[in-house]
């Protein structure tokens, strides 16, 4: 995990290194002080020399303030290197989610991508900014304590021989129980952001349906077990530090009983004794500080392990076959026997041998009951999806030849589910084509029948626009989706169930705009409603995955069952302009 890491420390890594130097020289520094303490009381009080005291005070006083010049640089370079680190992590991430494709987004929640892109990388970059400090400070401090002490007094230092031992010990064994728990803190973390996610998404539906108590307690019920997983987590950590306590204690007496025999002895200086029980109580907070590092690693490795998974996810959907110089010249449309399935390891196909011609310029409708994969059909020609077998081309060339890039700059795609960002009205449009002037934008919003609303709006186009279109009907947020296509000026319009939310006038509208405004493009429409698609130059029937007919409005009320179940059932409600058929 760290190998895999370590790349997203470039442009830090001269921080990291002058970081931990300046860590190290920080430790050694204040250890040298208590040796210096001693000598003071050893010499310098002994033999009332008080030049002597004078001059090493002194020389404790440059130590001191070197340390701590060295210490705030530590900091200040490990803040800057763990943040660096972190945005870079972060911006690779979010990159790499960017590259997915749609079936690659749902092998994850939208939830655990946030809590990967979010607290993970916080966890990962703390370990680092800690790690640089603590993990370096640590052991040079233990080391060179360990080393002083021994040149104080080998035999006094004969009591680490069974402390070290013992807090290594009970080190490695909390670590070793505590690592599970973490990977399971963070599986609840994404389960209780899942819950919160899905409740502002759908607000409006919950109080609706005045359901909000049942998402309390459904809330209360995560954040309970993100409580529990992480009191089982914390419980080592809460007995860790009494235990290592415990035994700090028994070490300070037992030094304190032996060092106070060799000091009446004559064997062991006053002073010495002074220093030794310094150096010993950093070799013991050097311990420890190691172990409270080792068991926040242990977490970070949980996090680390997961942002590792997003980074090495291998999009399904690549450029890998295309013709960078490819561009996609005109709207036909082909599907060559081909199939598809979400899942590999699926039985059932999801699209079964789909042969389907479309010339550049035709408008076609596609009419089906739920479920019959038309979202699915349409997905594969901007390669949303890519087909498990056979061929989908457009233009006359494969799309696996097109860069993604160009592909979708030649389609268009108004999903069943479009979503407006945050902004003004202006700045929505413009996802369509960035340099679109005034007049294109306010000529596409007429053809979608947005203007009239947009008119009416205090601001006009400056209008803002709400997180998710929050601020504007179904149907105004529809028009500006069209809109926003139409603005594209694409060789390929795809308009998945886009007018349900608009009545048939200005349903019809739109259609007529459209063959009016792009004759040259490939209208490929979506509509549950038969008046959406009646006019139009092909109707495609797609029952359960398959190509259960295709033709013409008349072709189809006299040769299938399905097609005209479906006219006779809108017909009786209501729904069929009589003078349109």
């Amino acid at each position: 995990m760290i190998r895999k890491l370590a790349p997203y420390t470039k442009g830090y890594r001269v921080w990291i290194f002058l970081g931990v130097l300046c860590s190290a020289g920080e430790a050694v520094l204040e250890l040298l002080l208590p040796k210096a303490m001693s000598q003071i009381v050893d010499v310098g009080i002994a033999n009332g020399d008080r030049a002597y005291i004078l001059a090493t005070g002194l020389k404790m006083i440059l130590m001191a303030l070197a340390s701590l010049v060295m210490g705030v640089g530590a900091a200040g370079l490990a803040a800057k290197a763990g943040m660096g680190f972190g945005a870079n992590v972060r911006a690779a991430e979010y990159a790499q989610v960017q590259r997915f494709s749609f079936a690659n987004i749902e092998r994850f929640s939208t939830a655990s991508l946030i809590t990967r892109l979010t607290n993970d990388v916080s966890s990962v970059q703390m370990t680092l900014m800690m790690g640089m400090r603590m993990l370096v400070r640590a052991p040079v401090m233990l080391i060179t304590a360990l080393v002083m002490a021994l040149t104080i007094s080998l035999q006094l230092s004969q009591v680490f021989l069974v402390v070290l031992p013992l807090l290594l010990l009970l080190v490695a064994i909390v670590i070793r129980y505590v690592g599970p728990f973490f990977t399971a803190l963070q599986k609840s973390t994404d389960d209780l952001n899942l819950v919160v996610q899905e409740n502002l998404n759908a607000i409006r539906v919950v109080k609706s349906f005045v359901r909000e108590d049942r998402e309390q307690e459904k809330f209360a019920q995560r954040s309970d077990t993100l409580r529990d997983t992480a009191e089982r987590a914390y419980s080592f950590v809460v007995l860790f530090v009494p235990l290592v306590t415990l035994i700090m204690g028994g070490t300070i007496m037992a030094i304190m009983w032996l060092g106070g025999h060799y000091v009446v002895g004559g064997a062991m200086l006053s002073g010495d004794l002074i220093a030794f029980f310094t150096y010993a109580s950093e070799i013991l907070m050097s311990l420890m500080m190691v172990a409270m590092v080792m068991m926040v690693l242990t977490r970070s490795i949980a996090c680390g392990k997961r942002i590792v998974e997003v980074l090495e996810e291998q999009p399904e959907i690549t450029d890998s076959a295309a013709d960078p110089a490819l561009t996609v010249e005109n709207g036909e449309v082909d599907f060559d026997h081909v199939y598809f399935k979400y899942h590999k390891d699926s039985g059932a196909w999801n699209l079964e041998d789909i042969c389907l011609h479309i010339k550049s310029g035709m408008t076609v409708g596609i009419l089906g009951g739920t479920g019959s994969a038309k979202s699915t059909l349409v997905s594969l020609i901007p390669r949303l999806y890519e087909a498990t077998e056979g061929a989908v081309s457009v233009g006359g060339h494969d799309v696996r030849e097109y860069t993604m890039e160009a592909l979708r700059q030649g389609c268009a795609m108004v999903l069943q589910k479009n979503t407006l960002f945050s902004g003004t009205i202006r700045e929505n449009l413009r996802w369509g084509r960035e340099d679109a002037t005034d007049a294109e934008m306010e000529e596409a919003c007429r053809m979608a029948c947005a203007d009239e609303f947009i008119s009416r709006m205090p601001d006009g186009y400056d209008t803002h626009i709400e997180q998710g279109g929050a601020n504007v009907s179904g149907g105004q947020k529809q028009r500006l989706c069209i809109a926003r296509a139409i603005l594209r000026r694409p060789r390929v319009l795809i308009l998945d169930d886009s007018t349900s939310a608009v009545d048939m006038a200005t349903d019809e509208h739109i259609r007529r705009c459209l063959r009016t405004a792009l004759p040259g493009a490939t209208k490929v429409i979506i509509a549950q409603r038969i008046n959406s698609i009646m006019s139009c130059d092909r109707i495609v029937v797609l029952d359960q995955g398959r190509l259960a007919d295709m033709g013409t409005h008349q072709e189809l009320l006299s040769r299938s069952h399905i097609y005209r179940d479906v006219y006779e059932s809108q017909m009786r409600e209501g729904a069929v302009d009589h003078a349109a058929s």
